[in-house]
């Protein structure tokens, strides 16, 4: 952890620190205000992306058609149902640790499927389940729309996630070319289900949250896994969680390493034109942090 992301922390949650701390861990709701599909989104700049970040969420399309990495749907089975999953295979002759990458509220979007192939660029077997497929009626692998991945991702349980979870694990565990070692991405809704997954697989290797909120107090306890959580400065809603949490998961010796950056917003990492190049900045910075990260946990 850096003194000055501390210190911003520690401005930015001033006003709201006590209530923070106050209330559980789940009622802050770390998708309130998400925005929608990216298509919707306007650009305040141009992102100046090399092939060693993953796409924003206007570029994920054209990146994924370009991508020489094999990708491939594969329905894993969950019980007496299945998740539809992207699997996008490295380039590589040994064999790669595993990291599932877990979506945002929206489902499964070209976006997440864009950030499992960069993840696989960067040498590990990706995974991004869309863990609403059970829900679905019609196509297995096309968008949701903005106005039922709601509905639908708020009927998930805890259980149900982690038991999707799971099973996406043992799979990609189980593929020839994969090491027995997993890790965890994810992404607002997801970034904060990654935190909870932590708390639950004691077989996990690494878990990275992206602007997610942290499970309840009491659960930190059962984490195993090291975990990395990445913040946008201009996200208050969430960072106002992080002091609290750095100092139980302190309390408890766990390894919890976070950064927050400055003027960066909630979903900083797919929405990469916005808040006037902070975002972007963040990106630069956070990405490559997280494949150090799980590089080093995962034995990559």
């Amino acid at each position: 952890m850096r003194l000055s992301s501390f210190a911003l922390v520690a401005l930015a949650a001033a006003a709201g620190y006590a209530i923070a701390r106050a209330r559980p861990a789940q009622a802050v709701d770390e998708h309130a205000g998400h925005g929608g599909h990216d298509a919707a989104a306007v650009p305040s700049v141009s992102p100046q992306q090399g092939a060693n970040l993953p796409p924003s969420g206007t570029t994920a399309a054209d990146r994924i058609a370009k991508s020489p990495r094999h990708g491939e749907w594969v329905a894993v089975k969950v019980g007496a149902d299945s998740v539809m999953s992207w699997v996008v295979y490295p380039e590589r002759s040994t064999k790669a640790p595993v990291v599932i990458v877990l979506h945002e509220n929206t489902g499964l979007t070209t976006w997440a499927r864009g950030v499992a192939d960069q993840m696989a660029a960067e040498g590990f077997i990706a995974i991004a389940p869309d863990m609403l497929t059970p829900a679905r009626k019609g196509n297995l692998t096309s968008e949701w729309a903005r106005d039922s991945a709601g509905p639908a991702i708020r009927e998930l349980t805890p259980e149900m996630v982690n038991a999707r979870l799971d099973a996406v694990a043992k799979y990609g565990m189980g593929l020839p070319a994969a090491l027995p070692k997993y890790g965890i991405v994810g992404f607002c809704w997801g970034g904060a289900r990654s935190f909870l997954h932590a708390v639950h697989a004691p077989s996990l290797g690494a878990s990275v949250v992206y602007y997610g909120s942290p499970p309840p107090a009491e659960q930190l306890a059962a984490i195993k896994a090291p975990v990395l959580g990445l913040y946008g400065g201009a996200d208050a809603r969430i960072t106002t969680t992080v002091p609290a949490t750095d100092s139980a998961m302190k309390r408890l010796s766990r390894s919890y390493e976070f950064h927050v950056y400055e003027g960066a917003g909630h979903g900083f990492l797919r929405g990469q034109e916005q808040n006037d190049g902070a975002n972007l900045k963040a990106t630069q910075d956070a990405w490559p942090r997280t494949v150090a990260f799980l590089k080093a946990k995962l034995g990559a």
